[in-house]
């Protein structure tokens, strides 16, 4: 384990805020950046010196730095954790390419669908490059909201159910172990087609949310997501997509838990079947709905997510009918044509046209 690390973290969202105090309580020396269009969480953690956070992790925590300086961000720093949704992967990858520096370390946190091949080809490097070695989560560490700026409510820090994996992944060990104070119940995975698939957002999301469109459109998100949108019904769907993503895993041969099964070990639900698992879900109650279809629910966990494992799993040879019936409907009710825009797939990362076997031999 390294001692007393300078870690820069990228993003300023809850998980972002949540990741640089958790670093900073730990004795870390931390930076904090984002873009100058995400201002508010910045620019109060550097009038107040710090993060505040309340909740399963909670207190004051000194920041280094927290600016709009991505130079002075990353200077002296060990490790990298850029915290954001899909789409924050490549331009944080774009701003570090002109200061990162060989020996770092960074962790795309979460992966949504091989984030970290995307920094990799943010910075200029090859797959297999190590120079700097890139990792990925499978999920972000936190159930987390921000109440002010820079200030967050932990709801939950996993402590299980969370996967770390290098790429190549004979760099996991050595990752995992330089996290290992922060996170300390983070485990390795395979390579990263196992945290890229132990992504639960694009299973439940797009399914709960097309089955409830009336409603979020008449009532702009004014019900509960989980507690009201997940019936029998709509559970099923939610299965069926889930057992499209477990084949593409066991076909690549990584181990992916069925989403159920994984939040129970998290902690975010109690029963293992796809109703009342999320219905009554003690990690999931009081979650309103989106107020407007125009949300993450589908433009990532649609756009980015179902695409990369329809995809994907075209490429191996597992049909995924379940999962191209939600892109075709989302698109259409969306006005937005998802696989033509291509946001990340097997072949914007370069991986096109690999077989399974080939894919394992690259990742190893």
């Amino acid at each position: 384990m390294v001692i007393n690390m300078n870690v820069a973290v990228l993003g300023s969202g809850g998980g972002g805020c949540a990741a640089a105090f958790d670093f900073a309580a730990h004795g870390h020396k931390v930076n904090f950046f984002d873009f100058q269009e995400f201002k508010d969480n910045i620019a109060a953690a550097s009038k107040n010196g710090g993060l505040t956070a309340e909740g399963d992790i909670k207190g004051y925590a000194k920041i280094n730095y927290a600016g709009h300086d991505i130079k002075k961000a990353l200077e002296g720093v060990n490790i990298i954790v850029a915290v954001g949704p899909a789409y924050s992967t490549k331009p944080f990858a774009e701003a570090c390419k002109p200061h990162i520096k060989k020996g770092m370390t960074v962790i795309v946190c979460p992966s949504s669908c091989g984030g970290s091949i995307e920094f990799k080809k943010g910075i200029g490097k090859p797959v297999r490059d190590e120079d700097i070695v890139v990792a990925e989560t499978n999920t972000l560490p936190y159930a987390v909201r921000v109440i002010e700026p820079a200030k967050v409510h932990v709801f939950l820090k996993l402590r299980g159910g969370l996967f770390l994996a290098a790429v190549p992944a004979k760099n996991t060990g050595r990752v995992l172990e330089m996290v290992r104070d922060v996170y300390p119940d983070m485990k390795p995975a395979k390579n990263i087609m196992q945290t890229t698939l132990q992504n639960g957002n694009p299973i439940i999301h797009p399914g709960i949310s097309l089955c409830n469109v009336g409603l979020i459109e008449r009532t702009h998100g004014d019900f509960y997501f989980y507690e009201d949108g997940v019936t029998p019904a709509v559970g099923r769907l939610v299965e069926a997509v889930d057992k499209e993503r477990v084949a593409i895993a066991k076909r690549l041969g990584v181990n992916v838990l069925p989403d159920p099964e994984l939040g129970m070990i998290q902690g975010y639900q109690m029963e293992n079947n796809y109703n009342t698992s999320y219905s009554k879900a003690p990690g999931y109650k009081g979650i309103k709905a989106q107020s407007s279809l125009d949300y993450r629910y589908f433009n990532e966990d649609v756009g980015y997510g179902l695409i990369f494992m329809s995809r994907l799993g075209a490429q191996i040879g597992v049909p995924t009918p379940h999962m191209d019936s939600i892109i075709t409907l989302v698109s259409t009710i969306m006005r937005r044509d998802y696989r033509g825009e291509q946001k990340r797939t097997m072949e914007t990362l370069g991986l096109g046209g690999k077989s399974a076997e080939e894919l394992d031999k690259l990742l190893a």
